[in-house]
């Protein structure tokens, strides 16, 4: 199951490098490649990025969790180094069950699923699927904590109205245009995900710049926002079944992408809660205040834990 076929490695040698006792996995999944990495021992801690972002968005999360967790961390399909296969379901669904395939191959069956993004919005249906006693794929798997990390949710307006315009007819069309020379405009859309273009981390741009040698990513991401809207609307009739887990949800303060506001709604959802607000901090808490991120998430985690 695990190897790293020689066509990845064409691409896979343009990735950053991993970190100190973080290793490189490979895994087929429906007859495509997917790319993750892996660190550290104890209780499971899968971690899903968001759009356009891949495992590299975890660097700084997966060394400190180690200690206290088995960490991994996916390049959803059609992301990062993984296969960029045609024709897959990029629905939040769709994408869960992906999630939740992944974890099945690694014959995993409990473990704590933190998201972020768009990634934060997978987690959630992937642990409502959990809850689904009808579906047999899931069966035997149980989520035993949820992390959302600016989750994109039904609440927030600006990805209300942004997603469905760029899935439009015009707006594919547009994205396309301009995804010809995204290579010229990627600094500047990266920069606007910190509230703080200062504490953008050394190497962070040329990270996620590194996966556009990988044909196919523009695409992959059009696919996803096509559904959006629906995907929304599935989401919410959703969340109440998530009522029962103990919930972490993360934001920055200055997020541009998914808006803060959007916390207060969503956490009605989880009367098990906990929210925390980075105060300055953009869409990356996880890259932009590092330490106060893994030093919060950790105190979940294990408190949490105790708890149980």
């Amino acid at each position: 199951m695990i190897g790293t076929p020689a066509d990845s490695e064409v691409f896979t040698a343009l990735a950053p490098p991993v970190g100190a006792g973080v290793e490189e996995c490979w895994m087929d999944l429906d007859g495509a490649r997917m790319r993750y990495l892996r660190a550290g021992s104890g209780p499971v801690l899968i971690l899903v990025h968001g759009l356009l972002g891949y495992s590299f968005s975890w660097r700084y999360t997966m060394t400190a969790l180690a200690p206290y967790a088995a960490v991994y961390a996916p390049d959803m399909l059609g992301a990062g180094f993984s296969d960029r296969p045609v024709g897959i379901d990029h629905s939040m669904r769709g994408m869960a069950r992906r999630v939740l395939q992944f974890v099945g191959n690694l014959g995993i069956s409990s473990f704590d699923l933190l998201g972020t993004s768009h990634g934060g919005a997978v987690a959630m249906m992937a642990a409502a699927e959990c809850l689904d006693e009808s579906a047999d794929f899931s069966s035997g798997m149980g989520v035993r904590r949820l992390v959302l990390v600016a989750p994109v949710n039904p609440y927030s307006a600006h990805g209300r109205r942004l997603a469905p315009f760029i899935g439009s007819r015009f707006g594919t069309a547009l994205f396309r245009l301009t995804s010809a020379h995204m290579r010229f405009s990627y600094p500047y859309w990266h920069a606007r995900m910190y509230g703080d273009r200062g504490r953008i981390p050394p190497g962070a741009l040329e990270g996620y710049m590194a996966p556009l040698a990988k044909p196919g990513l523009f695409e992959h991401a059009l696919s996803i926002v096509r559904t959006w809207t629906e995907d929304l609307r599935e989401l919410e009739a959703t969340l109440p079944k998530l009522a029962s887990i103990p919930t972490l949800l993360m934001w920055g303060g200055n997020d541009s992408a998914v808006y803060a506001s959007s916390a207060v709604p969503l956490a009605k959802w989880f009367p098990n809660s906990k929210s925390i607000v980075f105060p300055g901090i953009g869409h990356l808490p996880y890259e932009e205040c590092p330490e106060e991120f893994n030093r919060a998430l950790i105190e979940f985690l294990m408190s949490e834990k105790t708890r149980g």
